[in-house]
Protein backbone atom coordinates (compact mmCIF):
# COMPACT_ATOMS: atom_id res chain seq x y z
CA UNK A 1 0.00 0.00 0.00
CA UNK A 2 1.39 3.37 -1.04
CA UNK A 3 1.63 6.06 1.65
CA UNK A 4 1.84 9.80 1.09
CA UNK A 5 3.89 11.69 3.67
CA UNK A 6 2.83 13.52 5.73
CA UNK A 7 -0.79 13.53 4.58
CA UNK A 8 -1.67 9.94 5.46
CA UNK A 9 -0.26 10.25 8.99
CA UNK A 10 -1.95 13.49 10.03
CA UNK A 11 -3.76 13.59 13.36
CA UNK A 12 -6.50 16.13 14.00
CA UNK A 13 -5.32 16.97 17.52
CA UNK A 14 -2.16 18.59 18.82
CA UNK A 15 -0.56 21.97 19.32
CA UNK A 16 -0.98 25.08 17.23
CA UNK A 17 1.68 26.06 14.68
CA UNK A 18 2.94 29.60 14.00
CA UNK A 19 5.12 30.17 10.93
CA UNK A 20 6.85 33.56 10.78
CA UNK A 21 8.39 34.22 7.36
CA UNK A 22 10.96 36.98 7.05
CA UNK A 23 10.95 37.22 3.28
CA UNK A 24 14.46 36.99 1.79
CA UNK A 25 16.00 36.30 5.21
CA UNK A 26 19.21 34.59 4.08
CA UNK A 27 22.17 36.76 3.16
CA UNK A 28 25.88 36.97 2.45
CA UNK A 29 28.77 38.82 4.07
CA UNK A 30 29.99 41.94 2.30
CA UNK A 31 33.59 40.90 2.92
CA UNK A 32 35.08 37.40 3.32
CA UNK A 33 34.70 36.29 6.92
CA UNK A 34 32.31 39.13 7.76
CA UNK A 35 28.77 38.75 9.07
CA UNK A 36 25.66 38.29 6.98
CA UNK A 37 22.83 40.74 7.46
CA UNK A 38 21.16 38.40 9.97
CA UNK A 39 24.41 37.86 11.85
CA UNK A 40 25.13 41.61 11.91
CA UNK A 41 21.68 42.43 13.27
CA UNK A 42 21.02 42.85 16.98
CA UNK A 43 18.36 40.20 17.55
CA UNK A 44 18.05 39.47 21.27
CA UNK A 45 14.59 37.94 20.91
CA UNK A 46 15.48 35.66 18.00
CA UNK A 47 18.68 34.62 19.77
CA UNK A 48 16.72 33.79 22.94
CA UNK A 49 14.37 31.65 20.87
CA UNK A 50 17.33 29.95 19.16
CA UNK A 51 18.46 28.68 22.56
CA UNK A 52 15.10 26.85 22.83
CA UNK A 53 15.03 25.64 19.25
CA UNK A 54 16.21 23.14 16.69
CA UNK A 55 18.28 25.03 14.11
CA UNK A 56 19.07 24.29 10.50
CA UNK A 57 19.05 25.52 6.93
CA UNK A 58 16.45 24.71 4.30
CA UNK A 59 16.94 24.50 0.55
CA UNK A 60 13.84 26.14 -0.99
CA UNK A 61 13.79 24.29 -4.33
CA UNK A 62 17.05 22.47 -4.94
CA UNK A 63 20.78 22.90 -4.75
CA UNK A 64 21.86 25.80 -6.92
CA UNK A 65 18.28 26.73 -7.87
CA UNK A 66 17.25 30.35 -7.24
CA UNK A 67 13.55 30.37 -6.26
CA UNK A 68 10.85 32.92 -6.87
CA UNK A 69 8.62 33.89 -3.99
CA UNK A 70 5.80 31.63 -5.14
CA UNK A 71 7.84 28.41 -5.21
CA UNK A 72 9.60 29.45 -2.01
CA UNK A 73 6.32 29.75 -0.11
CA UNK A 74 4.73 26.67 -1.63
CA UNK A 75 7.73 24.69 -0.40
CA UNK A 76 7.33 26.09 3.12
CA UNK A 77 3.71 24.92 3.07
CA UNK A 78 4.75 21.38 2.11
CA UNK A 79 3.96 21.54 -1.61
CA UNK A 80 6.81 20.33 -3.81
CA UNK A 81 7.54 23.47 -5.87
CA UNK A 82 8.71 21.42 -8.87
CA UNK A 83 5.35 19.64 -8.97
CA UNK A 84 3.07 22.46 -7.83
CA UNK A 85 4.61 25.30 -9.80
CA UNK A 86 2.37 28.23 -10.62
CA UNK A 87 3.02 31.64 -12.12
CA UNK A 88 3.13 34.68 -9.91
CA UNK A 89 0.38 36.32 -11.92
CA UNK A 90 -2.17 33.86 -10.53
CA UNK A 91 -0.91 34.40 -6.99
CA UNK A 92 -1.09 38.17 -7.38
CA UNK A 93 -4.62 38.01 -8.78
CA UNK A 94 -5.80 35.82 -5.91
CA UNK A 95 -4.01 38.12 -3.49
CA UNK A 96 -6.11 41.11 -4.56
CA UNK A 97 -9.27 38.97 -4.35
CA UNK A 98 -9.85 38.93 -8.09
CA UNK A 99 -12.46 36.23 -8.92
CA UNK A 100 -10.38 34.07 -11.25
CA UNK A 101 -12.22 31.58 -13.46
CA UNK A 102 -10.85 28.40 -15.07
CA UNK A 103 -9.03 29.33 -18.26
CA UNK A 104 -8.17 32.88 -17.14
CA UNK A 105 -4.61 33.98 -17.88
CA UNK A 106 -3.14 36.06 -15.03
CA UNK A 107 -0.07 38.24 -15.49
CA UNK A 108 1.93 40.07 -12.90
CA UNK A 109 2.88 43.56 -14.07
CA UNK A 110 5.65 45.86 -12.94
CA UNK A 111 5.26 49.57 -13.55
CA UNK A 112 8.66 50.56 -14.95
CA UNK A 113 10.54 53.53 -16.38
CA UNK A 114 11.93 53.58 -19.92
CA UNK A 115 14.02 56.30 -21.56
CA UNK A 116 13.57 57.99 -24.94
CA UNK A 117 15.32 55.07 -26.64
CA UNK A 118 12.91 52.59 -25.06
CA UNK A 119 15.46 51.17 -22.62
CA UNK A 120 14.47 50.22 -19.08
CA UNK A 121 16.05 52.59 -16.56
CA UNK A 122 14.09 51.47 -13.46
CA UNK A 123 12.31 48.11 -13.33
CA UNK A 124 10.19 49.30 -10.38
CA UNK A 125 9.44 52.90 -11.43
CA UNK A 126 10.83 54.26 -8.17
CA UNK A 127 8.42 52.13 -6.12
CA UNK A 128 5.34 54.40 -6.43
CA UNK A 129 2.90 54.72 -3.55
CA UNK A 130 -0.20 52.57 -3.43
CA UNK A 131 -2.33 55.63 -4.17
CA UNK A 132 -0.23 56.39 -7.24
CA UNK A 133 -0.55 52.75 -8.31
CA UNK A 134 -4.33 52.99 -8.13
CA UNK A 135 -4.29 56.21 -10.20
CA UNK A 136 -2.23 54.51 -12.90
CA UNK A 137 -4.54 51.49 -12.95
CA UNK A 138 -7.57 53.76 -13.39
CA UNK A 139 -5.79 55.42 -16.32
CA UNK A 140 -5.13 52.05 -17.96
CA UNK A 141 -8.71 50.88 -17.44
CA UNK A 142 -9.99 53.98 -19.18
CA UNK A 143 -7.46 54.07 -22.00
CA UNK A 144 -6.83 50.45 -23.00
CA UNK A 145 -9.52 48.65 -24.96
CA UNK A 146 -9.57 44.87 -25.22
CA UNK A 147 -8.85 43.31 -28.61
CA UNK A 148 -11.86 41.65 -30.22
CA UNK A 149 -13.33 38.69 -28.40
CA UNK A 150 -11.19 39.29 -25.31
CA UNK A 151 -11.90 40.70 -21.86
CA UNK A 152 -9.10 42.39 -19.93
CA UNK A 153 -8.92 43.38 -16.28
CA UNK A 154 -6.27 45.67 -14.78
CA UNK A 155 -5.97 45.40 -10.99
CA UNK A 156 -3.83 47.33 -8.52
CA UNK A 157 -1.58 45.27 -6.25
CA UNK A 158 0.97 47.32 -4.30
CA UNK A 159 3.73 49.88 -5.00
CA UNK A 160 5.03 49.07 -8.51
CA UNK A 161 3.10 45.80 -8.81
CA UNK A 162 -0.15 45.28 -10.69
CA UNK A 163 -2.14 42.47 -12.28
CA UNK A 164 -3.55 41.92 -15.75
CA UNK A 165 -6.11 39.16 -16.39
CA UNK A 166 -7.09 37.97 -19.87
CA UNK A 167 -10.40 36.16 -20.28
CA UNK A 168 -12.28 34.71 -23.23
CA UNK A 169 -11.43 32.80 -26.41
CA UNK A 170 -9.01 29.89 -26.33
CA UNK A 171 -6.05 31.36 -24.49
CA UNK A 172 -2.67 29.86 -23.67
CA UNK A 173 -0.32 30.73 -20.82
CA UNK A 174 2.73 29.41 -22.68
CA UNK A 175 4.24 32.88 -22.97
CA UNK A 176 7.64 34.30 -22.07
CA UNK A 177 8.06 37.26 -19.74
CA UNK A 178 8.68 40.72 -21.18
CA UNK A 179 10.73 41.75 -18.12
CA UNK A 180 14.41 41.60 -19.19
CA UNK A 181 15.45 41.36 -15.49
CA UNK A 182 18.06 44.06 -16.09
CA UNK A 183 18.25 47.75 -16.89
CA UNK A 184 19.76 49.47 -19.92
CA UNK A 185 17.91 47.24 -22.38
CA UNK A 186 14.39 47.43 -23.83
CA UNK A 187 11.50 45.27 -22.64
CA UNK A 188 11.31 41.91 -24.37
CA UNK A 189 8.52 41.22 -26.87
CA UNK A 190 5.81 38.76 -25.90
CA UNK A 191 7.09 35.40 -27.12
CA UNK A 192 4.96 32.27 -27.56
CA UNK A 193 6.62 29.22 -26.02
CA UNK A 194 4.48 26.81 -28.06
CA UNK A 195 2.66 27.06 -31.39
CA UNK A 196 -0.71 27.07 -29.60
CA UNK A 197 0.25 30.28 -27.79
CA UNK A 198 0.92 32.39 -30.90
CA UNK A 199 -2.50 34.07 -30.95
CA UNK A 200 -2.44 34.81 -27.22
CA UNK A 201 1.03 36.33 -27.61
CA UNK A 202 -0.28 38.68 -30.30
CA UNK A 203 -3.26 39.70 -28.16
CA UNK A 204 -1.12 40.38 -25.09
CA UNK A 205 1.37 42.37 -27.17
CA UNK A 206 -1.48 44.54 -28.44
CA UNK A 207 -2.62 45.21 -24.86
CA UNK A 208 0.92 46.09 -23.75
CA UNK A 209 1.58 48.31 -26.76
CA UNK A 210 -1.57 50.29 -26.10
CA UNK A 211 -0.68 50.49 -22.40
CA UNK A 212 2.68 52.05 -23.29
CA UNK A 213 0.84 54.68 -25.34
CA UNK A 214 -1.52 55.46 -22.45
CA UNK A 215 1.40 55.78 -19.99
CA UNK A 216 3.72 57.67 -22.33
CA UNK A 217 3.12 61.03 -20.64
CA UNK A 218 4.05 59.70 -17.18
CA UNK A 219 7.42 60.81 -15.77
CA UNK A 220 8.40 57.55 -14.15
CA UNK A 221 5.76 54.81 -14.57
CA UNK A 222 5.68 55.02 -18.38
CA UNK A 223 5.96 51.30 -19.15
CA UNK A 224 4.80 47.85 -18.06
CA UNK A 225 6.84 44.66 -17.67
CA UNK A 226 4.92 41.37 -17.79
CA UNK A 227 6.01 38.48 -15.58
CA UNK A 228 4.77 35.22 -14.05
CA UNK A 229 2.20 34.44 -16.76
CA UNK A 230 0.03 31.44 -15.97
CA UNK A 231 -3.45 29.95 -16.17
CA UNK A 232 -5.55 29.42 -13.07
CA UNK A 233 -6.27 25.89 -11.81
CA UNK A 234 -7.14 24.75 -8.26
CA UNK A 235 -4.70 23.04 -5.88
CA UNK A 236 -5.25 20.50 -3.06
CA UNK A 237 -6.19 22.56 -0.02
CA UNK A 238 -4.23 22.95 3.17
CA UNK A 239 -7.13 21.65 5.26
CA UNK A 240 -7.68 18.56 3.09
CA UNK A 241 -4.01 17.63 3.39
CA UNK A 242 -3.15 18.56 6.97
CA UNK A 243 -6.53 18.84 8.76
CA UNK A 244 -5.57 22.30 9.94
CA UNK A 245 -7.71 25.41 10.04
CA UNK A 246 -5.20 27.93 8.77
CA UNK A 247 -4.99 31.70 8.48
CA UNK A 248 -2.58 33.96 6.57
CA UNK A 249 -1.59 37.42 7.74
CA UNK A 250 0.41 39.36 5.15
CA UNK A 251 0.69 42.99 4.12
CA UNK A 252 1.44 42.20 0.47
CA UNK A 253 -1.31 40.74 -1.73
CA UNK A 254 0.84 38.13 -3.50
CA UNK A 255 1.46 36.24 -0.27
CA UNK A 256 -2.22 36.28 0.58
CA UNK A 257 -2.68 34.89 -2.92
CA UNK A 258 -0.49 31.85 -2.19
CA UNK A 259 -2.52 31.26 0.95
CA UNK A 260 -5.86 31.60 -0.87
CA UNK A 261 -4.68 29.15 -3.52
CA UNK A 262 -4.28 26.58 -0.74
CA UNK A 263 -7.57 27.42 0.97
CA UNK A 264 -6.24 29.34 3.96
CA UNK A 265 -8.39 32.08 5.40
CA UNK A 266 -6.85 35.44 4.60
CA UNK A 267 -7.08 38.71 6.48
CA UNK A 268 -7.10 42.14 4.80
CA UNK A 269 -3.64 43.58 4.37
CA UNK A 270 -2.15 44.91 7.60
CA UNK A 271 -1.15 48.56 7.77
CA UNK A 272 2.21 47.59 9.22
CA UNK A 273 4.05 44.63 10.73
CA UNK A 274 3.01 45.59 14.25
CA UNK A 275 -0.64 45.17 13.23
CA UNK A 276 0.21 41.75 11.79
CA UNK A 277 1.48 40.66 15.22
CA UNK A 278 -1.61 42.10 16.92
CA UNK A 279 -3.84 40.10 14.58
CA UNK A 280 -1.87 36.94 15.29
CA UNK A 281 -2.34 37.38 19.03
CA UNK A 282 -6.03 38.26 18.67
CA UNK A 283 -6.77 35.25 16.42
CA UNK A 284 -4.45 32.77 18.08
CA UNK A 285 -7.13 30.51 19.58
CA UNK A 286 -9.31 30.54 16.43
CA UNK A 287 -6.90 28.70 14.14
CA UNK A 288 -4.61 25.67 14.25
CA UNK A 289 -2.02 27.23 11.93
CA UNK A 290 -0.91 30.82 11.50
CA UNK A 291 1.26 32.08 8.63
CA UNK A 292 2.61 35.61 9.18
CA UNK A 293 4.64 37.31 6.46
CA UNK A 294 7.15 40.17 6.76
CA UNK A 295 8.23 41.76 3.46
CA UNK A 296 10.70 44.56 4.25
CA UNK A 297 13.71 42.27 4.76
CA UNK A 298 13.47 41.11 1.14
CA UNK A 299 12.82 44.59 -0.26
CA UNK A 300 15.91 46.04 1.39
CA UNK A 301 17.98 43.13 0.11
CA UNK A 302 16.76 43.80 -3.43
CA UNK A 303 17.67 47.47 -2.95
CA UNK A 304 21.25 46.35 -2.27
CA UNK A 305 21.21 48.12 1.12
CA UNK A 306 23.00 45.92 3.68
CA UNK A 307 22.40 48.26 6.62
CA UNK A 308 18.71 48.73 5.77
CA UNK A 309 18.22 44.96 5.61
CA UNK A 310 19.90 44.67 9.02
CA UNK A 311 17.50 47.31 10.36
CA UNK A 312 14.50 45.49 8.86
CA UNK A 313 15.52 42.26 10.61
CA UNK A 314 15.95 44.14 13.90
CA UNK A 315 12.48 45.66 13.53
CA UNK A 316 10.90 42.21 13.20
CA UNK A 317 12.97 40.97 16.15
CA UNK A 318 11.46 43.69 18.33
CA UNK A 319 7.94 42.56 17.36
CA UNK A 320 8.75 38.91 18.02
CA UNK A 321 9.53 39.94 21.60
CA UNK A 322 5.79 40.47 22.05
CA UNK A 323 5.00 36.80 21.39
CA UNK A 324 4.72 34.11 24.04
CA UNK A 325 4.37 30.78 22.25
CA UNK A 326 4.50 27.96 24.82
CA UNK A 327 4.36 24.14 24.52
CA UNK A 328 2.58 22.25 23.12
CA UNK A 329 2.39 24.98 20.49
CA UNK A 330 5.17 25.35 17.91
CA UNK A 331 6.89 28.48 16.57
CA UNK A 332 8.92 28.40 13.35
CA UNK A 333 10.97 31.34 12.07
CA UNK A 334 12.54 31.29 8.61
CA UNK A 335 12.49 32.87 5.15
CA UNK A 336 11.19 31.75 1.78
CA UNK A 337 14.56 32.28 0.11
CA UNK A 338 17.78 34.25 0.49
CA UNK A 339 18.09 37.81 -0.82
CA UNK A 340 21.68 38.94 -0.19
CA UNK A 341 22.04 42.70 -0.48
CA UNK A 342 25.39 42.00 -2.11
CA UNK A 343 23.53 40.39 -5.04
CA UNK A 344 20.48 42.71 -4.98
CA UNK A 345 18.33 39.70 -5.87
CA UNK A 346 17.08 36.31 -4.78
CA UNK A 347 19.77 33.65 -4.57
CA UNK A 348 20.22 29.90 -4.28
CA UNK A 349 21.76 29.97 -0.79
CA UNK A 350 20.07 27.88 1.93
CA UNK A 351 17.87 29.75 4.40
CA UNK A 352 18.13 29.84 8.23
CA UNK A 353 15.29 28.13 10.08
CA UNK A 354 14.43 27.49 13.72
CA UNK A 355 11.74 25.29 15.23
CA UNK A 356 10.82 26.18 18.81
CA UNK A 357 9.02 23.34 20.58
CA UNK A 358 9.23 21.08 23.63
CA UNK A 359 10.73 18.28 21.50
CA UNK A 360 14.11 19.76 20.50
CA UNK A 361 17.73 19.28 21.56
CA UNK A 362 18.57 22.93 22.32
CA UNK A 363 22.04 24.46 22.30
CA UNK A 364 22.26 26.91 25.23
CA UNK A 365 24.91 28.92 23.39
CA UNK A 366 23.06 29.21 20.09
CA UNK A 367 22.24 32.40 18.20
CA UNK A 368 20.10 32.81 15.09
CA UNK A 369 22.37 33.20 12.08
CA UNK A 370 23.53 31.33 9.01
CA UNK A 371 26.66 29.83 10.55
CA UNK A 372 24.93 28.78 13.77
CA UNK A 373 22.09 27.23 11.78
CA UNK A 374 24.58 25.31 9.64
CA UNK A 375 25.73 23.59 12.86
CA UNK A 376 22.18 22.85 14.05
CA UNK A 377 20.52 19.48 14.48
CA UNK A 378 18.26 19.94 11.45
CA UNK A 379 21.20 20.19 9.04
CA UNK A 380 20.39 21.26 5.47
CA UNK A 381 17.08 19.82 4.28
CA UNK A 382 14.48 20.41 1.53
CA UNK A 383 12.05 23.17 2.44
CA UNK A 384 9.10 20.98 1.41
CA UNK A 385 9.88 18.78 4.45
CA UNK A 386 9.53 21.66 6.90
CA UNK A 387 5.75 21.20 7.07
CA UNK A 388 6.23 17.57 8.11
CA UNK A 389 8.61 18.68 10.86
CA UNK A 390 6.14 21.31 12.08
CA UNK A 391 3.35 18.73 12.28
CA UNK A 392 5.61 16.30 14.15
CA UNK A 393 6.70 18.91 16.70
CA UNK A 394 3.05 19.86 17.21
CA UNK A 395 2.16 16.23 17.96
CA UNK A 396 -0.01 15.99 14.86
CA UNK A 397 1.54 12.95 13.14
CA UNK A 398 0.84 9.30 13.88
CA UNK A 399 3.58 6.67 13.91
CA UNK A 400 4.36 5.05 10.57
CA UNK A 401 4.13 1.28 10.53
CA UNK A 402 3.78 -1.31 13.27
Amino acid sequence: MNVTFPDDLVDTTGGRIVLLVLDGLGGLPLEPGGPTELEAASTPNLDALARRAALGLHQPVGYGITPGSGPGHLALFGYDPARYNIGRGVLSALGVDFPLEPGDIAIRLNFATIDAQGRVTDRRAGRPSDDENRRLIAKLREGVQAPGGLKIFFESEKEHRAVLVLRGRALSAELGDTDPQEEGVPPLPVTPLSPDAAETAQLLQQVLDRSFEVLSDEKTANALLARGIDAYHPYPTFESRYRLRAEAIARYPMYRGVARLLGMETQPGSRDDAESIRRLKANFDRYDYHFVHFKAVDSRGEDGDFDAKVAAIEAVDALIGELDIQPPDVLVVTGDHSTPSKLRSHSWHPVPVMIVSQWVRPDPGAVFGERACARGELGIFPAKDLMTLMLAHAGRLAKFGA
